[in-house]
């Protein structure tokens, strides 16, 4: 038995090492010089979160975006070429927040936080074969855990991977209070599984990343993630709440590395994406990530108050 461990345990060493050779080049990422692309249009004071799929993967050959407002919920974007972006007149999902597009075969399907009432929300879908036309909504993951949250209960920032013929959504739960900026960002990322898209989703009862005090990046709440699997490497970006060394409230994208999915390691010690100036001063927040060709493309939202 202890030789069986020791030789596990070696095994899982040198996959470490070949993971972090394999993945070096995911360090360097350029912003386009063009950004911000998309702003805010009043009376809306913000744009965030964005999902996104590139023309090779919609049904219309164009570019597709979702993001959310603060008080017309998500909206729908379109480009020729993933810079220029066009806003729909298609009807927004009102009480939507933090969408998430998956596609499977010629069916669509946007995942979404939901705000039933001030003190709760859901994650739920809907599904669409061209974009524009969604079915009503369906709620497949509500507050349940106590991590979750007790006085305020919170799932959210959903994204889907499939795998071995089952589904693991990973989500955000709980909250915590920003009071130099006056609103709640996610405390604990968790994941759930079910046999269907459509649910029914079983929950791992632990969240499987924290804060934790001693992180540079995540001292204060662990934010939400995007996850890619590449062959046998998990990849998860992840925008970590932290206070900095003056106490002031920011966020960053931290990449992280996992064998399995549950169990996640620090890639780099430092973020591929943090807060510079002008726009992106003081928050660079949620994300999306897709191969497009040869190359990944990231859209992530940021703030400068």
């Amino acid at each position: 038995m202890l030789l069986f461990q020791l030789k596990i345990f070696k095994q899982q060493k040198i996959w470490v090492v070949m993971a972090i050779e394999n993945l070096k080049k995911w360090r360097n990422w350029v912003d386009y010089p063009g950004n911000p692309l998309i702003k805010p249009q009043k009376p809306e004071w913000l744009i965030a979160d964005p999902t996104f799929l590139p023309s090779t993967e919609s049904p219309d050959g164009k570019w597709h975006l979702f993001a959310h407002g603060i008080l017309f919920g998500i909206k729908h974007f379109i480009s020729s070429n993933g810079i220029k972006w066009i806003y729909t007149i298609s009807k927004n999902i009102r009480s939507g927040i933090r969408p998430f597009l998956y596609k499977e075969n010629n069916t669509y399907y946007l995942f979404y936080e939901n705000i039933s009432n001030p003190l709760k929300s859901t994650i739920c879908y809907r599904q669409s074969l061209d974009l524009f036309t969604w079915s009503k909504p369906q709620t497949i993951l509500t507050p349940s855990l106590s991590w979750e949250g007790k006085f305020s209960q919170n799932t959210s920032n959903p994204c889907i991977i499939k795998l071995n013929g089952k589904y693991r959504l990973y989500y955000s739960g709980g909250t915590v209070f920003l009071r130099d900026c006056l609103f709640p960002e996610p405390k604990y990322i968790g994941f759930a599984e079910s046999r269907q898209i459509q649910g029914p989703y079983r929950k791992n009862q632990n969240p499987i990343i924290i804060p934790t005090k001693t992180h540079k990046f995540r001292n204060f709440g662990a934010g939400a993630m995007k996850v890619l699997k590449i062959n046998d490497i998990w990849i998860g970006f992840n925008n970590g709440i932290y206070k900095d060394q003056y106490g002031r409230s920011r966020s960053s994208i931290f990449l992280l590395y996992s064998h399995n999915g549950i169990h996640w390691l620090d890639l780099f010690k430092h973020p591929i994406i943090f807060p510079t100036i002008g726009w992106k001063k003081s928050f660079v927040y949620q994300l999306d990530v897709r191969k497009v060709g040869q190359n990944y493309w990231l859209y992530y939202n940021a703030r400068y108050g």
